[in-house]
């Protein structure tokens, strides 16, 4: 298992050192530097226990791509999560939002954070709306699926199979959650809201039309170049899909990240661990056919993010601890684990649903989860 994590535990070694000396530059103080160093390893630890069910997902598209395109997200995916939406994100949030130049918007979060805080935290809305909307898609398309022949919980996952021949259901039923949520909040928020949202969802439609155009019938390759040309063109529809999702992930984190400190560059360390380590976890599962092996779990990782879709939309009008959205995967994937463990694992056994998994009480006694 080491050989998983040991890049990962020797970024976050190169991550606190860089926060120690960051800590001494700010507070010039033994204790204040100590201080810093803990808020970089708390928010690596949050990073990864909100994003479990993340890495499931990952690994449901990681598991068909090729090595070198699985490589590919491991590394050049892990700057484009770091860098890209740790830093550079916020970054662009802040420019647009006060209307400032990328260097201006550098030298705020240098300079003054705590107005550079304000500004993200109240472009809460826009991000909500938009992550919201593209994991409600992420996570109805898997349900809406007339093909999906194992089912967790058969009584929501049958019916919703079926409706999968209702042409853009999905996209009816996001669009619905935003409008009610938007007469809920002022006018002047809610067509922010809106948009956001809307943009979500041709996010989605655009990353899978790209994934269309790109991927091509192998039997239509002329020779064994062609066959190449086809399997690269399918990773990086694959790649561009999964930095799509983890973007959409992390929106929540970086402004959570926020109520533990509101400097950028401790955020984005702090975060860059996590998002490492989800990535290495994610290779692990795909690997060892974790997968196959618990076949409840991407369920379970997929009612996982529809239940953060619904978090985040509900977010713009009520204020939801980030400890009950973790709690909510979290439990989600553990019963999702516990199903699989029950029906022996791998696809050839007999399916067991949610509604026969038991649980012990403290008592002894057996007591049937409906």
């Amino acid at each position: 298992m080491f050989k998983y994590y040991k890049g990962s535990l020797a970024f976050t070694a190169i991550c606190l050192t860089i926060g120690a000396w960051l800590g001494w530059t700010i507070t010039h103080d033994v204790m204040g530097t100590l201080g810093i160093v803990w808020i970089v390893l708390v928010l690596g630890v949050l990073e990864v226990s909100l994003s479990f069910d993340n890495a499931v997902v990952n690994a449901t598209v990681l598991r068909d791509m090729e090595p070198v395109w699985r490589r590919r997200f491991l590394t050049w995916g892990i700057i484009i999560a770091v860098f890209g939406m740790r830093i550079v994100f916020p970054l662009v949030i802040v420019a647009i939002s006060a209307q400032i130049g990328p260097i201006d918007a550098v030298k705020l979060a240098a300079t003054d954070p705590v107005t550079y805080q304000r500004i993200i935290t109240g472009a809460h809305i826009g991000i909500s709306g938009f992550g919201g909307a593209f994991l409600a898609m992420v996570g109805l398309t898997f349900f809406l699926d007339e093909e999906k022949e194992l089912h967790w919980i058969g009584v929501i996952e049958r019916p919703f199979s079926g409706l999968s021949r209702v042409s853009g259901l999905a996209i009816g039923l996001v669009l619905l959650a935003l409008y009610g949520m938007s007469r809920v909040i002022p006018p002047a928020e809610a067509m922010t809201f809106i948009a956001s949202g809307i943009f979500g969802l041709v996010a989605y439609i655009a990353v899978q039309a790209v994934g269309a155009l790109l991927e091509k019938d192998e039997s239509e390759g002329a020779n064994a170049g062609a066959a190449t040309a086809t399997a690269a063109k399918a990773g990086l529809s694959a790649f561009l899909y999964l930095e799509v999702l983890d973007a959409s992930f992390s929106f929540d984190g970086v402004i959570g990240a926020f109520a533990l400190s509101n400097n950028l560059f401790i955020i984005a360390l702090g975060l860059g661990i996590g998002a490492m380590f989800v990535r290495s976890m994610t290779v692990m599962l795909v690997d060892r056919g974790t997968l196959t092996e618990y076949r409840f779990l991407e369920h379970g990782a997929f009612y996982a993010i529809v239940a953060l879709a619904a978090i985040m939309l509900l977010s713009v009008r009520f204020e939801i601890p980030e400890t009950v959205t973790g709690l909510i995967g979290a439990g989600f994937i553990g019963l999702a684990f516990v199903s699989s463990l029950r029906g022996g694992g791998g696809e050839e056994s007999a399916e067991t649903p949610i509604e026969e998994v038991v649980a012990v009480a403290p008592t002894g006694e057996r007591l049937n989860i409906q």
